[in-house]
């Protein structure tokens, strides 16, 4: 009983923990022409207009959609919020929320899994995550050659989705477990990315990743990384974020 107890008041403290943490990433919402996305931003510490910092884009999965402004956070945050982190990369990150029934990317879902959609327009989600990154990017102290975008499943999509569609923006990126259609790869060939896959996911192949990597390879690309965890099914971004150079990575680079 004793011992429950103290796993009991562990698991309590860390959660308060967390939120505490979550609190950081001050709660705003983007309107345009009368659609909201719900976003949460953590600037750096002793933020300073006059300077200029680098701008991270998190899109979550599909599981945390909604219109809470929380659950976007559940997956990724505490990286970002790290005390050691903060010092060590001083960054604006961005954590929008996908409405409901809303997709990143444009795709078509199957019972047996999922198959990707090259479409001219982005999603309507995608479309104000656009919209959003062109008023930060306006308005705050935002390094312009230091822009990066992660995601996670759906987010993963997001990403690969993304980038094809603005290949000039960013520095890198990170797609977790995610895919993309195949013909629009050539657009990042120059791009570092790094693609992390569980080998067991049930969720979203690992054939996506798989074929997104060769697919790459394919068109001569030397900054492309893919990384497999054996025997990790769809939650492989816990294995990536444990990464001990997953941020380092991703804020080595610029354009």
């Amino acid at each position: 009983m004793k011992k429950f107890f103290s796993l009991l008041c562990f698991f309590l403290f860390f959660s308060m923990l967390s939120q505490a943490q979550n609190e950081l990433f001050l709660k705003k919402e983007f309107i345009y022409k009368g659609d909201t996305l719900p976003y949460r931003i953590l600037y750096p510490e002793n933020y300073n207009k006059s300077a200029s910092y680098p701008l991270v884009l998190f899109l979550h999965g599909a599981g945390e959609r909604g219109n809470d402004n929380e659950k976007q956070l559940v997956h990724g945050a505490s990286l970002f919020t790290d005390p050691q982190n903060r010092q060590k990369f001083p960054a604006i990150v961005v954590f929008p929320q996908c409405p409901e029934n809303g997709f990143w990317a444009p795709i078509k879902e199957w019972d047996n899994g999922f198959s990707f959609i090259n479409s001219k327009e982005p999603t309507p989600s995608m479309q104000m995550v656009i919209r959003l990154l062109k008023k930060i990017r306006k308005e705050e102290a935002v390094d312009s050659r230091r822009i990066y975008v992660l995601g996670l499943s759906m987010g993963g999509m997001g990403t690969f989705d993304l980038i094809c569609r603005q290949p000039k923006t960013f520095a890198a990126a990170i797609p977790i477990c995610g895919g993309v259609s195949l013909e629009r790869l050539k657009k990042v060939k120059h791009m570092p990315i790094r693609i992390y896959h569980g080998g067991s996911d049930d969720v979203v192949s690992p054939e996506h990743s798989r074929n997104a990597y060769i697919e790459l390879k394919a068109h001569g690309s030397t900054k492309v990384e893919y990384i497999e965890f054996p025997g990790v099914k769809h939650n492989s971004w816990d294995a990536a974020f444990a990464q001990p150079d997953f941020l380092s990575w991703l804020f080595s680079h610029k354009k």
